[in-house]
This record gives structure tokens, C-alpha cells and sequence, in this order.
């Protein structure tokens, strides 16, 4: 059976003339952008540009909020009040509309960045409060989430739209979260690996963990970080990896999410 999946990147994570990934190069390659919001990376003129760049393309565009770290590049824990945690998520959600209408596009769809993603993919609560406050912005809203988490348990227990995204360039647990950045492994630095382990696991319809486990899941998107040295590499390994399986690349529709 023939099947299509979706490329999704981070991006639009440069700040002022600190220059952070090759989003230029990644927009040629990806189906699906998910751009900083200006708390965790980012700044408006960066918003700006990536959006039209990403119009241009063809590319469909996502809101990708996190944590108000530029420091830490969203990547430390923080623990904040769940009503202050929504107007978080909705002050950047509603950023990012505003930014895409700029532009010619329209916000399609939602990635919790980093640390407020990992700490969302662990509970369910957490998850809840970013997803609804993004809803409670943008209802039309397709929510990427962390496929078999409790990202995922907390989308399904609203009734939103859903694409379930696995990760190309990270190492996973037995419980389909991430292993953290911090130990040996976590991050996916050879290209070819990576395109192997990704034709893998579309076939499969599972995510294989560093154990061995397989961890049955529908699968609309995968992840290429931009962040990475390798970014670029990676992805057009990824993609051609997955055009010579026979999978093809397509963007993720409404209709497809469920």
C-alpha cells in the first residue's frame, strides 16, 4: 500500500544578527514549518521573513511556541501557573497569526517547543492547558503532537485535530518520549542513519526505541531540527531516504489529521 508522510522542521529561530540554522536551504526540503515566536528564539523581523519564505515555497506554516528562555533556547524546565501558562501559548499563537496574515498565509497548525514539549509529552494536564489555549486563539488549529505521549492522550481527549509526528535526528524511550539531550545518543548526528531508521519505522508503523522496542503509531509527520550542524544533510537524506522506499512527501491536510 502506498503511503505519504509529511517534513517538518523547527525554524525562524534567529535573533536580531545571530544567525541560528539554514532555514533557507531546510525550505526547500520540508513540507511543514513550525516558526519561533520571539520567546524561546526568534525575533518579529525573523518571524516576517520565515513566514514569506515558507509561503513562497508552498510550505504549510505552524505556530511554534516555548518557554520565555532566549538564554536557555527554550530548552530549561520552567514550572508556571496553568493560567499563566495559557496566555503564554495564546500571546504566541496569536503572534504568529498575525505574522503569517502578514505574509500572505494563515497558521495551520501547533508544536510546543523544547523543554514546554518534553515536559507536555510527560502530562496530560500540562498538554491540555497549551493545546486549549492555542484552540481558544486559532479553533481551527491541527496540533502536531509527540506521537504515543501524553501529548497525544491530551489532543484525542479534546477532539481537535491531530498529526502525529515522530523524530528523525532523536533517540527514543520505551515510553515514547524523547531521551533527554543531556545523555550520550539522544541526538542523531549521521544522515544516513537517519534516513534508515525513518524508512523503518513508516513501514512499520511503529516507533523503535534504543532498546529495540516498537511502539505502534500512526505516523503524518517527522521532524528535521534545524538547529543542528547536520540540519540540512539530514533532511536531504531523509527525503530521498523515503522517495526511494516508495513513500511519498506531501503536506498534511486537515482532512488527513485525525
Amino acid at each position: 500500500m502506498s503511503r505519504t508522510v509529511d517534513l517538518n522542521a523547527d525554524m525562524g529561530e534567529s535573533f536580531g544578527p545571530w544567525v541560528m540554522g539554514r532555514d533557507a536551504d531546510l525550505l526547500d526540503v520540508i513540507t511543514s514549518a513550525n516558526i519561533a515566536c520571539g520567546l524561546h528564539a526568534g525575533d518579529w523581523d525573523t518571524m516576517a521573513e520565515t513566514m514569506k519564505r515558507a509561503v513562497a515555497n508552498g510550505v504549510g506554516l505552524g505556530a511554534h511556541p516555548g518557554f520565555p528562555d532566549l538564554q536557555g533556547f527554550g530548552r530549561r524546565r520552567m514550572h508556571i501557573p496553568a493560567a499563566s501558562l495559557a496566555n503564554l501559548v495564546r500571546y504566541q499563537v496569536g503572534a504568529a497569526q498575525g505574522m503569517a496574515r502578514a505574509a500572505g498565509g494563515r497558521i495551520r497548525h501547533l508544536k510546543l517547543h523544547g523543554a514546554m514539549a518534553n515536559m507536555a509529552s510527560e502530562n496530560e494536564a500540562m498538554a491540555r492547558t497549551c493545546y486549549e489555549a492555542a484552540l481558544s486563539v486559532a479553533p481551527d488549529l491541527i496540533v502536531m503532537v509527540l506521537a504515543g505521549t501524553a501529548q497525544e492522550k491530551a489532543a484525542r481527549s479534546i477532539g481537535c485535530p491531530i498529526a502525529h509526528e515522530i523524530f528523525a535526528d532523536r533517540a527514543y524511550n520505551d515510553d515514547a518520549t524523547l531521551v533527554d539531550r543531556s545523555q550520550p545518543g539522544a541526538v542523531i548526528h549521521d544522515a544516513a542513519l537517519a534516513g534508515q531508521r525513518m524508512v523503518e519505522m513508516v513501514r512499520e508503523g511503529a516507533i523503535i526505541t534504543e532498546s529495540g522496542k516498537r511502539i505502534d503509531t500512526r505516523i503524518d509527520t517527522i521532524c528535521l531540527h534545524g538547529d543542528t550542524a547536520e540540519a540540512v544533510d539530514i533532511a536531504k537524506t531523509v527525503r530521498q531516504a523515503l522517495k526511494d522506499a516508495g513513500i511519498g512527501l506531501r503536506r498534511f491536510h486537515d482532512e488527513a489529521a485525525s
